[in-house]
């Protein structure tokens, strides 16, 4: 009997095993594939700012900290986190109010409304590079429907244009950034709006508060959460833009519309300065990291408050 039950031992000890650790058996995979497509480039981005790598010149000299001191004194750079930050601000907060404002109106019952939802999803799924080019042809001063469209309205011809001239430049690509991704921050809020008790705004109304009260007191609260975290996302999303500039300006007129995003890629991809553009990269990741940290805090501070 003896030799029957330690002969049992190992296959019992060995199931027992399996069952414990299938699960993270089944994750492994996914962990290795996610440490080696964003782990691995992100350590070797960090190794390279160290060394004064150019491909128009030969060879490798390890230089430490100096791309790092160039990169944070570089005007250029910090003018186009300004630039970013313009078009992060402008177009977040029109994204949030024109969809929080479609949002309220689909949230009831609305005739087509089964038609309407499909079509204005229909922007967020093309690609932004498309989109660019597609606006560029809207742009055009010649032949872009815009400016047309402008003339017929003010009875007059209207020759704007519109991305080379630096006062309507960024009403452009603002305007093109809204389009593709206010659909986005509708569906998110839409969502939040759809997880409210309607019992609570019919119990507003039974005590007789107005329409604004209700979404004054009532929705706004109660979705305040999924605010934050769609104008987190989509803050986020901004800091990193590239296609739509790319498209529609290529950073001009000069690099009055140039994206941190887009100086990176210029210095990279066309100037070659492999190790000095790593060293940037390195500097806006931390940029954002410690803007994703305060955030995340101060939102968890409003969460405790309320």
């Amino acid at each position: 009997m003896t030799t029957i039950k330690e002969a049992g031992r190992p296959r019992e000890s060995w199931s027992h095993w399996w069952e414990r650790n299938l699960r993270y058996l089944l994750v492994l995979p996914c962990v290795a594939m996610i440490l080696g497509i964003g782990l691995f480039p992100l350590l070797y981005s960090v190794g390279i700012s160290f060394l004064n790598w150019d491909l128009q010149r030969p060879g490798r000299q390890f230089i430490f900290l100096k791309n790092y001191s160039t990169a944070l004194s570089d005007d250029r750079l910090w003018d186009a986190l300004g630039h970013t930050l313009t078009i992060m601000i402008i177009a977040v907060i029109l994204e949030l109010i024109i969809g929080l404002g479609l949002a309220q109106t689909l949230i009831g019952h609305l005739p087509g409304k089964r038609f309407v939802l499909p079509l204005l999803l229909l922007p967020v799924v093309m690609a932004p590079l498309m989109v660019g080019y597609t606006w560029r042809m809207l742009w055009d001063t010649q032949y872009g429907p815009i400016n047309q469209v402008l003339g017929w309205i003010l009875q007059r011809p209207v020759e704007l244009v519109w991305l080379i001239n630096p006062r309507t430049v960024y009403p452009a690509i603002i305007t093109t950034e809204i389009w593709q991704w206010t659909p986005f921050m509708f569906l998110v809020l839409l969502a939040g709006l759809t997880a409210i008790n309607p019992e609570l705004h019919e119990a507003a109304t039974i005590d007789g508060a107005s329409g604004w009260e209700t979404f004054r007191y009532i929705t706004l609260p109660m979705i305040y959460p999924v605010i934050v975290i769609a104008v987190l996302f989509r803050a986020l999303d901004i800091f990193k833009l590239f296609d739509i500039v790319f498209a529609l300006t290529g950073g001009g007129p000069g690099s009055q519309t140039e994206t941190a995003s887009l100086y990176v890629y210029i210095l990279g991809w066309k100037n070659f300065r492999l190790g000095y553009t790593a060293a940037m990269s390195v500097i806006l990741l931390l940029i954002v990291s410690i803007a994703i940290t305060i955030l995340w805090w101060r939102l968890g501070q409003d969460r405790h408050a309320r």
